[in-house]
């Protein structure tokens, strides 16, 4: 098992007292998977399988068919969802996949988890370093941390699931002839699967199968999202019956104009024109989001009132307010591809600004018609993570008055401080309105953690990849996750001078981009940097495992997702099949 650092100290500030002590805890590193062109029967691009995904749902339900399928009506139906995707017919056997699934969806929902069996296939391993032996029904996990298969697996087991890592078709036959389970979960090749429909067919056993994106088995990935989403598949998560896209849109529509006047109620002079014009300008509005998202898993309604409404544009009262005076304090000149405010509006008019939309968010909390000791804790708890985010973005300006290389460390506990707690102030709203115990508020502070980390980790990473908000030197204003790495990692007595004096702003990233991002990327800085990202991104996933209400755990994993954007998660094996043979030679030249 992979020991995690955690690191417990004081922050220096400009006075020489001490911040208040502030905990960083380092999640278990993730296995890095070389990544590979799809079988050429696979939708090499994610965002292609996602869509096919999302037309075999439409298709299904639109549809009159009900499992257990034929092979003519799954080739029917995949031809079909192909041509409205307009892709190619050599997709046919894998859309055949997402055809069978969609359609034993619901059925495999209402299988308790203990009638079930996950199949995961022991070519996921790392097989030069796998220390598991095998049995005669496959391989026994020495929970390593090498590879994805502890994961799957001690989460299957602690849901109820039988769990077996093997080779499918005939542990699958066998496993339904037996008639010990009820509904199968499993990860395989597409040939092999194709080989389990018949069985599958025949016994009228519910099957949800997430293929391998190559058959060679090397270097194989898969879309492990995806096996996460199955494995948790229950009729009590109501999350997936929810447009999480649809949703997202709706939270979009309630800073328009009309909405704002009405929901936030009249105008009443220049300062409530300017901040409700600066409220409705573009954002991903991700805070507003989460705080409606955890009110609606809790409190399992569909209908919004507008006490969510209005809570929502509280929570982003909040986060444009922090713009406003971080954009002054930072000089930046641009946001959202627009001059900042105090560019646009002026100094003063800015800061009054900022000033009034913390106000008007703490008026629109103390307004809400919501239980009177709900609301009492959503006042404390916003006033104490806006003190918070002031205290990390309090350090950050004592940095730029004099400033010095950081620890990677150091940064990551700036970033607790100032990135995190937006994101917690938007999950405890929701959840605290919905009535939720002190147990699940703890949890998801401690998935806001992660979260937050990961979300600007990314942001750095952006930040030094390209240069289109035209803000060039903000990567100098503030200390950043890469430059700390590149302390550590850069050997060149040159380059690591060039990096010092970046940090102390002896010199100009602007004059000096290309250079500092060849060296980024030359001493794997930017994999160590997506490293910790996807790590943090995981460990906010794992935290939700001891949530007891399905709908809240379904819907924040599949957040994660929304928020970061879809990725190919990548698993990976050498392990050599007999029925392989012929293909493997092949399959070792494209990947070298």
């Amino acid at each position: 098992m992979h020991k995690r650092d955690s690191v417990t100290s004081p922050i220096q500030n400009s006075t020489g007292s001490e911040a208040p002590l502030i905990q960083i805890t380092l999640p278990p590193p993730l296995p890095r998977r070389p990544d590979r062109p799809t079988q050429s029967n696979i939708p090499n691009e994610k965002a292609q399988r996602n869509l096919l995904k999302k037309l075999t749902a439409e298709h299904l339900r639109s549809g009159m068919l009900a499992p257990p399928l034929s092979m003519e009506e799954l080739r029917r139906s995949s031809l079909q969802i192909l041509a409205q995707a307009g892709l190619d017919s050599d997709y046919q056997d894998y859309v055949a996949v997402l055809v069978n699934n969609e359609s034993w969806r619901t059925t495999m929902a209402a299988i308790p988890y203990e009638k079930r069996l996950l199949l995961i296939p022991k070519c996921l391993r790392v097989e030069e370093k796998c220390p598991a032996p095998f049995d005669d029904f496959g391989l026994l996990c020495k929970e390593c941390g090498l590879c994805s298969i502890q994961d799957l697996t001690v989460e299957a087991e602690r849901l109820g699931y039988s769990v077996l890592v093997a080779e499918g078709s005939a542990i699958v036959r066998q496993m339904i002839e037996t008639g010990r389970i009820e509904a199968i979960v499993g990860v395989s090749c597409l040939n092999v699967l194709e080989k389990c429909f018949p069985h599958m067919e025949a016994a009228a056993i519910p099957g949800v199968s997430i293929p391998l994106l190559q058959d060679d088995c090397i270097n194989t990935n898969v879309d492990l999202d995806w096996v996460w989403d199955v494995i948790h598949l229950t009729s009590a998560d109501r999350s997936y019956r929810m447009d999480l896209d649809a949703l997202r849109e709706e939270v979009h529509s309630w800073f328009a104009p009309e909405a704002l006047s009405r929901l936030m109620g009249p105008s009443h002079g220049h300062v409530d024109a300017v901040a409700r014009e600066w409220l409705g300008r573009s954002g991903k509005r991700w805070r507003p989001f989460l705080a409606v998202c955890a009110y609606l898993a809790l409190k399992e309604e569909e209908a919004i009132s507008d006490a969510v409404r209005q809570l929502a544009i509280a929570v982003e009262c909040f986060h444009k307010a922090s713009l406003i005076h971080d954009d002054i304090e930072d000089d930046d000149h641009l946001r959202y591809s627009q001059s900042t405010l105090h560019v646009e509006q002026g100094l003063p008019v800015a800061l009054n600004a900022g000033d009034f939309l913390i106000g008007e968010g703490f008026r629109l909390l103390h307004e809400l018609d919501f239980d009177p000791q709900a609301k009492l804790g959503m006042l404390g708890s916003a006033s104490r993570g806006l003190v918070t985010l002031s205290r990390g973005q309090g350090e950050e300006l004592s940095w730029a008055r004099s400033p010095r290389p950081m620890s990677s460390m150091e940064v990551l506990r700036i970033f607790k401080q100032k990135t995190v707690p937006a994101f917690q102030i938007a999950l405890d709203l929701g959840a605290r309105a919905a009535g939720a115990a002190p147990e699940v508020r703890r949890i998801l502070d401690e998935f806001s953690d992660s979260v937050g980390l990961a979300y600007q980790i990314r942001d750095d990473l952006e930040d030094f990849s390209t240069d289109d908000d035209g803000n060039g030197g903000a990567v100098e204003m503030r200390p950043t996750l890469p430059m700390a790495i590149a302390l550590k990692r850069i050997r060149s007595a040159d380059d690591a001078a060039l990096v010092e004096s970046l940090w102390r702003g002896q010199s100009s990233f602007t004059n000096a981009a290309e250079r500092v991002r060849s060296l980024l990327h030359e001493n794997g800085v930017v994999a160590k940097a997506e490293e910790l990202r996807d790590a943090y991104k995981e460990q906010a996933v794992r935290t939700l495992q001891s949530l007891e209400n399905p709908t809240l755990k379904g819907m924040l994993r599949r957040v994660v997702g929304k928020v970061f954007g879809e990725q190919l998660i990548e698993s990976y094996c050498r392990e050599f099949e007999a029925r392989n043979a012929a293909s493997r030679q092949a399959g070792a030249s494209a990947a070298s």
